[in-house]
């Protein structure tokens, strides 16, 4: 969302001053490309983790905001529910061993806050969706005390006019019925973001687009939803009915949701800022005092307020990013397709593989996207949430093939080149890569852990389906605080 939001109601005349400022903001974002006018002399990368918090049984612990003041750091924010924190950490260069240092930074933070959050009876968990979440976890009292959420809730669900179904058939089926956006919640990812001009944002965002559905196959952490077995990603479908605001007639009338893939390649990052400003209907309709052109006439930086908080509503996969830093605008691909975790070394790892796979198919001379259909990009990103490792998807020149053989034959090279393109540590380089390529061999992720440490506690130990997700999250977290990435896990 990017912005607190205090509690308010909206009338008409808001919504309409609103529409005027956001495409207001839009056409002084379009002079501000065409005139140049954001940093782009040293690109950064940053990180993201969002996090669950579990009681001493492993259930959801509801203490969000006993565990931040806690931990008094504020690298460490609120989420949308009570049993989420997300760390923001602070960006850095991938240059040398840039990678190196976001894990000692990650890990340092985390160890000590989960120190502070142990002595008040909780503990923080890095997964996409916690396996013994249920569905009275997730309530309109299951949200954080943050005003904003609240007024997200009602927009949502004023929008819709009707309660929100879930129907999810995977392995299992699940169907239910919420009356709230907490089902969001369930839902922790991770994030990257990588700093980039405008004049290369078209090519890293349709690169970002073109490689989602292999950063979920190989990334894949969420097969467990309330007790059920559903995709390897279940987090994908999950956020996408959670926070639909179209009833069923909006949606037979083509209507776009606002958890979107996207529907073609751009040739550059206005396109998507005006795509949000002509599909999508302001869910949070607060204007800021500053007039954009007037700001940008004295010789001074817009924040172009409404327009950020109105992408903030939008939930893109790979979100355009409009900042300002020290004074000076940039430009940023927010790469939102993973689920947290299982360990730091895991998600510096899948760091890695993007932020050098994304460059190389940037800088390449014949762009992977004139080859490849925007449509099949879309339906790999959905195979590799629904199979995870074991999924078939369609390359350019190969046809259908494994994914696993797909990265070990054609895109672990690529992702060895874009790193030194960046200038990382060659011995930094193999040791995240070589984590990728092992996950590719033995086929196993964060998914396939919980899945086959499921059915073994079910067989060999003869627990029932709630004590097996517990022991599940037992294990889990112990093998998590030991850091050896996910294809070393041993199955209990």
């Amino acid at each position: 969302m990017g912005e607190d939001v205090g509690v308010r109601t909206f009338s008409r005349e808001d919504r309409a001053r609103y529409r005027e400022k956001v495409r207001n903001c839009l056409d002084v974002f379009a002079e501000m490309l065409r005139e140049s006018r954001f940093d782009i002399d040293r690109p950064m990368s940053g990180l993201e983790i969002e996090l669950n918090l579990v009681d001493e049984a492993s259930d959801p612990a509801m203490r969000n905001a006993d565990v931040l003041a806690a931990i008094a750091d504020p690298h460490f924010q609120t989420e949308l529910g009570q049993f989420n924190i997300e760390i923001n950490v602070p960006p850095r260069r991938l240059t040398g061993t840039g990678t190196a240092g976001f894990e000692e930074h990650v890990r340092a933070s985390l160890n000590a806050a989960e120190e502070k959050a142990r002595a008040i009876g909780a503990h923080m968990v890095m997964i996409g969706i916690l396996p013994t979440l249920r569905p009275e976890h997730l309530t309109a009292d299951t949200l954080s005390a943050n005003p904003r959420y609240k007024l997200l809730n009602e927009q949502i669900f004023a929008a819709r006019g009707e309660d929100l179904p879930i129907s999810i058939s995977g392995v299992e089926r699940l169907s239910v019925t919420a009356d709230t956006i907490t089902p969001e919640a369930a839902c922790t990812s991770t994030q990257f973001h990588l700093q980039v001009s405008p004049a290369q944002f078209a090519d890293y965002w349709n690169a970002a687009q073109a490689i989602a559905g292999i950063q979920v196959a190989l990334g894949a952490n969420s097969p467990l939803l309330f007790g059920r077995e559903l995709w390897r990603e279940t987090r994908i479908p999950l956020f996408q009915q959670a926070t639909d605001t179209r009833p069923e007639e909006i949606k037979a009338q083509g209507v776009r949701p606002r958890v979107w893939f996207g529907e073609r390649w751009i040739t550059t990052v206005f396109d998507l800022f005006e795509e949000n400003v002509r599909y999508f209907p302001a869910l949070l309709p607060v204007c800021d005092a500053q007039d954009p052109a007037q700001t940008l006439a004295a010789g001074e930086v817009p924040n172009l307020a409404e327009l950020r908080l109105h992408n903030g509503t939008i939930y893109r996969w790979n979100r355009p990013v409009y900042d300002v830093s020290r004074g000076r605008p940039h430009l940023r691909v927010e790469n939102r397709v993973l689920p947290a975790g299982p360990t730091v070394l895991d998600t510096i790892a899948n760091g890695a593989f993007y932020f050098g796979l994304v460059r190389a198919l940037a800088e390449s001379d014949r762009p992977l996207w004139s080859q490849m259909s925007f449509s099949a990009a879309e339906e790999n990103f959905n195979s590799c949430a629904r199979y995870g490792i074991d999924a078939q998807v369609f390359w350019p020149g190969l046809g259908y093939l494994p994914v696993t053989e797909l990265v070990l034959r054609r895109l672990l090279p690529l992702a060895h080149h874009g790193l030194d393109r960046w200038g990382l540590d060659p011995e930094e380089r193999d040791r995240l890569l070589n984590i990728i390529e092992q996950r590719c061999l033995t086929g196993r992720n964060g998914a396939s852990w919980q899945v086959e440490t499921l059915h073994r506690l079910e067989s060999a130990d003869h627990l029932d389906r709630p004590e097996a997700l517990r022991e599940v999250v037992r294990h889990y977290v112990t093998l998590m605080h030991s850091n050896r990435p996910v294809h070393e896990w041993p199955i209990p």
